[in-house]
């Protein structure tokens, strides 16, 4: 969350950013709520302060012998005008506390203006080049029937649509992108691994900014009040909320697969076909906790992370960085990275690598301390190292050949038992 400091003193810049990123919270109200609780503590304070000097004039005056009723009188009523103010205060805070949560970060003042991707959106550069074909391309969920890589049809089954069920060496492929992505953040980038739980707590939600604005696109479970993650990043940067870190071991970086779950997918009525838009979905994260001073340069090496992973694949991507309208809730800056996928015709959105600053941290509670100074609040970034649907789409519509099959990148064979080529079943 924004200190209530920051946003007294900055409050056309979170005027601004609530307009951008379209957050209803009225600004002006949460400040006139500022406003009254502040002086609502000074009064109380002033009353403690008369409390105490009325509670020390007992002695002196017993001791002269002076009568002592009015002093315990003047005790008791000012006992209970404090207890009085101080449930407003309480009530006063939680209104202040639950609005904080509504306002969104602020965007950094170098992202770009706007609010609509497709016009405001800048594309920061391309890497690959795109496969010409010699014949028609077809989409991956027609590839993938025929190779009995993905089954479609019973995965609706299962659990209705949006659920994808991998067969055969489309398993042993989701297998293998998971070890590749997860052995090339280790042993090259520097990253921890993790094994996080993936039902978390409302605190945990909350820590991370996708509660309480989001919380209908989440999918709950009621008795226990706990929630299967939209992301990794949730349990990961939550690791160490409510804690005061060594300085000296910053930047800490941790990386973590997991599958994802996202209530929203459903509801944009378009992109439901295949492995585009899925309620489930598996992916490697990639979290860091870092100096504030630090923080961007994070970024720019935390993205090169990210597209390390399509380079190695071979796959043709281009950067993008958001304009202020299209950034998420919790973010201050933020790169897409976006793959082609020739069967759809589309680029296609397989990771997104933010800057959060300070503001998850706020919430959760995570500091730092440098020997002998006061403590900070970290920096956390976080972005996918990378999703796995619309990878595995496009790796299977850039790869495909002619006869229907699919050729593995080489990069990749090592994962999946040396296999070269995927070829339908006799």
């Amino acid at each position: 969350m924004l200190s209530l400091d920051y946003i007294r003193e900055n409050p056309d810049a979170v005027r601004a950013a609530c307009r951008d990123k379209r957050a209803t919270v009225n600004v002006d109200d949460l400040l006139a709520l500022d406003a009254r609780r502040r002086d609502l503590l000074r009064k109380v304070e002033d009353l403690r302060s008369e409390h105490n000097a009325a509670s020390k004039s007992i002695a002196p005056k017993k001791k002269a012998g002076e009568d002592l009723a009015a002093t315990f009188k003047l005790l008791g009523e000012l006992s209970d005008h404090i207890k009085s103010l101080e449930g407003t205060l309480g009530e006063l805070q939680a209104k202040l506390d639950a609005l904080l949560l509504c306002i969104p970060n602020c965007p950094a003042d170098a992202v770009p203006p706007g609010d609509d991707p497709v016009k405001h959106n800048v594309v920061r550069r391309t890497w690959g080049e795109r496969r010409s074909f010699d014949f028609e391309p077809k989409p991956h969920w027609e590839l993938a029937k025929t190779l009995g890589i993905i089954d479609f049809e019973r995965a609706a089954k299962l659990s209705g649509a949006g659920f994808p069920l991998f067969t055969n060496l489309g398993a042993r492929l989701v297998r293998g992108l998971m070890n590749f992505m997860l052995d090339l953040h280790t042993t090259e980038h520097g990253y921890v691994e993790v094994w996080p739980p993936k039902l978390v707590n409302r605190a945990s939600m909350t820590g991370t900014g996708q509660l309480p604005k989001m919380e209908e696109d989440m999918y709950r479970c009621d008795a226990d009040d706990l929630f299967l993650i939209p992301t990794a990043e949730v349990p990961v940067t939550n690791i160490h909320r409510d804690e005061i870190l060594d300085g000296a071991r910053l930047p800490i970086y941790y990386t973590a697969y997991t599958p994802c779950f996202r209530r929203e997918a459903g509801s944009y009525g378009k992109d439901t076909r295949g492995l585009i838009r899925v309620h489930e979905f598996d992916k490697v994260e990639l979290v860091k906790f870092v100096r504030p001073e630090t923080s961007y340069d994070e970024l720019e090496a935390l993205t090169a992370n990210a597209e390390a992973v399509l380079q190695r694949l071979g796959l043709e991507y281009r950067v993008i960085e958001l304009c202020r309208g299209d950034l998420s809730f919790a973010s201050a800056k933020t790169y897409d990275l976006e793959i082609w996928a020739p069967g759809v015709q589309r680029w296609l959105e397989v990771s997104s690598c933010s800057n959060f600053e300070d503001f998850q941290a706020r919430r959760a509670g995570i500091r730092f301390r440098d020997k002998g100074q006061k403590p900070r609040f970290v920096h956390t970034l976080n972005g996918s190292g990378v999703a796995f649907a619309r990878l595995v789409l496009t790796l299977i519509e850039t790869n495909q050949q002619a006869d229907g099959s699919v050729v593995i990148p080489e990069a990749l064979r090592p994962y999946i038992r040396g296999i070269e080529r995927i070829k339908a079943p006799a």
